[in-house]
């Protein structure tokens, strides 16, 4: 079967542009002029626009890769591979992955076949990744590593994945047997944060081997597989456009941890949504750094524009208790240069909230609200929450570790040397690793 030179990308019913497959494998988009012309076109990626929000229509040319915003569209790790492999092409051809994935996309990016072509039909399975038990295609994309599939349904009720694994509501991450309990903990971590106050996708757990049409391995697998609601779907099966800060900065995949820090995503979201927008942003942060999440890297921070034009921050997703696995005190990405939470005080904040030129008063506010809620809301849930002892042992230990969240801990479950008030630590000089880390 020919496959395609050139592939339409959509924003719902907008024509945006055209992704191109040159000779050696050259990948060139281009907007449509109609596009760039109309006042009220729907925002494709922040990392299009210039300070005046003019699209930055300089063509972009990659090899063998696509741009980077189409790019993250796409899955990595093994679900990558098993999709290249039934459609027959390389993993790192990344225009034809968009081919075959293309119709259903994170947000409300369509992209297919400028000639109208259709899929080809699968091709055989190696068996060296995961099978179907019908030889199906999937056609779901969702970024990340972890095995995970769109459905149907209800969690209470059944949920299914569909014959093409597209069009679904629901994405389904399946158990890690390298890591265990990782769908209880992240379940446990998203109902915690909800209880704090913050803006969080719906979750749900569900016995793997009562999900239809899952791969047969997993046919006989009695442990939980975690449901998270779709933010990027209507009811009715509107697509809502999103991005990730991976993509609003302009950086491939592999990048997700490099070039930026907190500090940036600060000061851009106070300039694009504002002060409500670093409330919610602060207050995830500190709730991440107190249940050590060590992974809260740019692809799991992203912008939903629910009208088609104006940002603000999506639902929170992907809170999981990294510690619980690896033994890791910083966070994934700088705050005023500091990574090691043992710093996270309000001198840091203060900072913090001056580099990226925000209101302190926002940062601080936030920032000491969420540490209280974040303490006295884990004693009162902690032992209902389906964690292991060793999970709870972790974020107590974290919780005492860290200043912010210390300082609200009852004084006599903390040692006497680490405690203190919010006033010393701010009359106390900052730490030499904070200003030279």
């Amino acid at each position: 079967m020919a496959r395609p030179s050139t592939l339409e990308v959509w924003l719902n019913n907008v024509r945006v542009g055209t992704l191109t497959n040159l000779p050696y494998d050259q990948n060139v988009f281009i907007f449509d002029e109609g596009y760039v012309a109309d006042a009220n076109r729907p925002t494709l990626s922040l990392s299009f626009l210039d300070a005046h929000r003019n699209v930055i229509t300089r063509p972009q040319q990659v090899t063998a890769r696509v741009p980077p915003f189409f790019s993250n569209l796409l899955p990595e790790g093994p679900l990558r591979e098993y999709l290249a492999e039934r459609g027959g092409v390389h993993p790192a051809r990344e225009f034809f992955l968009l081919w075959l994935l293309g119709t259903d996309l994170p947000g409300a990016v369509r992209i297919h076949d400028a000639e109208g072509r259709a899929l080809p039909p699968p091709g055989p399975s190696s068996g060296k990744t995961i099978d179907r038990h019908h030889g199906e295609l999937l056609r779901f994309s969702l970024a990340g590593v972890q095995l995970k599939f769109s459905a149907v349904g209800q969690p209470e009720r059944q949920l299914r994945i569909p014959a093409e694994g597209r069009g679904g509501h629901w994405i389904v991450k399946l158990p890690q047997p390298r890591y265990p309990l990782v769908p209880e903990n992240e379940f446990s971590m998203m109902k915690f944060a909800l209880e704090v106050g913050i803006d969080v996708a719906e979750v749900a757990l569900v016995p793997t081997n009562e999900i239809e049409n899952l791969p047969k391995e997993f046919a006989n697998d009695k442990s939980n597989s975690l449901a998270v609601k779709r933010f990027d779907r209507t009811a009715d099966g509107a697509r809502i456009h999103i991005e990730d800060f991976n993509q609003v900065y302009g950086q491939f995949p592999g990048s997700k941890y490099k070039r930026y820090s907190y500090g940036n995503m600060l000061g851009d979201i106070w300039r694009v949504i504002g002060g409500r927008g670093i409330t919610e942003f602060v207050r995830r942060l500190i709730f991440n750094a107190a249940i050590g999440n060590a992974d809260m890297h740019l692809k799991n921070w992203s912008l939903i524009y629910p009208d088609g034009r104006s940002p603000q921050l999506s639902p929170g997703y992907d809170f999981v208790s990294t510690i619980r696995y690896v033994d890791d005190r910083t966070m994934a990405l700088s705050l005023a240069k500091e990574k090691d939470t043992q710093y996270l005080d309000s001198d840091l904040l203060e900072r913090f909230a001056a580099k990226a030129r925000v209101p302190t008063a926002l940062v601080i506010d936030a920032a000491m609200e969420t540490a209280e809620r974040t303490v006295r809301t884990w004693q009162k849930m902690k032992v209902d929450l389906p964690l292991d002892s060793e999970a709870r042992e972790r974020i107590d230990e974290r919780l005492k570790y860290i200043p912010l969240t210390r300082q609200f801990i009852p004084t006599d479950t903390v040692p006497s040397r680490t405690a203190g008030t919010v006033a010393s630590r701010r009359r106390r000089p900052p730490s030499k690793r904070a200003k030279t880390s």
